[in-house]
């Protein structure tokens, strides 16, 4: 059964800057350096790219301990190879479902960019810099009954560290595994979140040994910034910031005002004070804040130049420039909100890189099975049906389990009083004006009631079908949880755990990385 395509802009919360990314580039053109849809820009970017040798070996030599026997490794080492690169927040269980659709998009963007004679591997940031823990201590699966079931660390201690560095005593796998017992391949999943989450190690540890697990014989590769390997090639561009940081602010801000000028929003709220980077110290993620020459950690004052001895930390808006100038990268794979901070960026990459890569979407899907796809077509339902709440699918649903012969007569009645009312209701003006008023408040009473009667023939015939309300709520909970997008929300592991490992190859199958849509897949 082929995917079905669904536009990003009929989906809750898209916001604009996004939908015209995908839709209408050349309107959000002027803060981008590369068309994600020209083939071209590709090897454009591919050519801005100036690694050299030295700086490429000590890439290769920051990685191999991490992927050892990954070949993708040789072919970076190679000279004029290039990098499809993404990341995501370290989280448990391998955080949101599209996690992988990150991993998978920038795997096949690789192969694909290797086929047109573009040699190009695929890399995975491991977001572990950050620092807000809640934000990754919750993970989701759904049970045989459908229904969202949430997995939870205790909160860290308040030391505002980088979440990846964080030893965890207990991860919350009993939990797991009664959630996703009832599946074929519940236990095995179960188990593979067991060897890679194990008692004392780190988000990030665990985090990359199941990610390496999903993606394992793909060539993606795994950054850690965190590695004192890597955080040495990441020191020239945090200190080219560090020294034009007053010029980088003022862009910024010029960047923000010319995008709400073109209708958007600025992702990242920057202002006069704002500086670009964190302070890593004593276990803690610091907040900075610059006046001049100085910044500010609190009411701790400390110069530029104590700053450069200093372990420092991008932030948001800096962070993919520090990526990608460890990197050779020719394209990014993001998410939403990922694009339209590069949209800032941008100003960025053009003082500290003199370069940008391809910015793209990831693949984006909500997963479905074959009762799924069964359910959805008995009763003529839609993914959008299920924006609108539950109610609301009860009520569609209702609506294909009315007696056919009382859903028409209940259609007629409503047709013939508009046309009644609408007959009389000429005549009644001319005669008198006020009468005609009086007709027109009848004639909302009047429909009123008349949809008060449908409705209950509607509730009514779902109530006498036991199994469609239990429908309604199985189709809710897999599709669309607590009101979000099934892939911000669930793990990875329940899908597999229901449809094994082969899932993988089909939602890799089912990736097209020119496709600017979100797809229902069914698996």
């Amino acid at each position: 059964m082929p995917a079905l395509c669904i536009r990003h802009s009929d989906l809750p919360g898209t916001s604009k800057l996004f939908a015209d990314f995908l839709y209408h580039f050349d309107r959000v053109k002027p803060f981008y350096r590369h068309a994600w849809l020209d083939a071209d820009s590709f090897a454009a970017a591919a050519r801005e790219i100036r690694f050299p040798p030295e700086r490429r070996a000590a890439l290769a030599e920051a990685l191999r301990p991490a992927n050892a026997g990954n070949p993708s490794l040789s072919l970076l080492e190679q000279p004029n190879t290039v990098v499809v690169v993404t990341g995501q927040q370290v989280g448990l269980y391998s955080g949101p479902a599209y996690t992988l659709y990150k991993a998978f998009s920038a795997v096949k963007l690789a192969a694909e960019l290797r086929d047109a004679g573009i040699p190009a591997v695929p890399v995975f940031w491991l977001a572990t810099e950050d620092h807000d823990f809640d934000e990754v201590r919750v993970s989701w699966a759904f049970g045989a009954d459908g229904q969202p079931r949430a997995f939870a660390l205790d909160p860290a201690p308040a030391t505002g560290g980088p979440v990846g560095a964080i030893p965890i005593p207990e991860y919350p796998h009993h939990a797991l595994r009664a959630a996703l017992q009832e599946f074929p391949f519940g236990p095995e999943m179960a188990e593979l979140a067991e060897s890679c989450y194990r008692p004392g190690t780190t988000l990030g540890q665990g985090f990359r040994a199941l990610l390496g697990k999903l993606t394992e014989g793909r060539g993606l590769l795994l950054l850690d910034p965190l590695d004192p390997a890597i955080r040495a090639l990441a020191r020239p561009a945090l200190e080219a910031a560090l020294e034009g940081a007053a010029e980088l602010t003022a862009d910024l801000l010029e960047r923000n005002r010319a995008l709400v000028a073109a209708g958007y929003h600025a992702q990242v709220h920057v202002e006069e004070h704002t500086s670009l980077f964190f302070l890593l110290e004593n276990g803690r993620r610091i907040p900075l804040k610059r006046n001049g020459d100085q910044y500010f950690a609190g009411a701790r004052k400390i110069t530029r130049e104590e700053l450069r001895g200093m372990d420092l930390s991008p932030n948001a808006l800096l962070r993919p420039v520090v990526q990608d100038s460890i990197l050779p990268s020719a394209a990014y794979v993001g998410g939403p909100a990922e694009l339209a901070y590069l949209a800032q960026s941008d100003v960025l990459y053009r003082e500290i890189l003199g370069r940008m890569p391809v910015v793209l979407p990831r693949a984006a899907f909500t997963l479905t099975d074959y009762r799924a796809q069964k359910l959805l077509e008995r009763y003529r339902l839609e993914l959008a049906d299920f924006f609108h709440g539950l109610e609301e699918v009860r009520d569609r649903m209702a609506r294909t389990l009315t007696p056919p012969e009382l859903a028409e007569a209940a259609d007629r009645a409503h047709r013939g009083v508009v046309q009644a009312i609408g007959e009389l209701a000429r005549p009644l003006e001319a005669f008198d004006p006020t009468l005609g008023a009086a007709l027109a408040k009848s004639r909302q009473k009047i429909l009123y009631q008349l949809a008060k009667i449908e409705g209950k023939i509607r509730r009514e015939s779902l109530h006498r079908n036991g199994r469609a309300a239990a429908d309604a709520a199985w189709l809710n909970g897999l599709l669309f949880p607590h009101k979000h997008l099934q892939e911000r929300t669930y793990s990875i592991l329940p899908f597999l755990a229901k449809h094994g490992w082969d899932a993988l190859d089909r939602i890799y199958e089912g990736i097209e990385t020119a496709c600017p849509d979100h797809r229902l897949l069914p698996l």
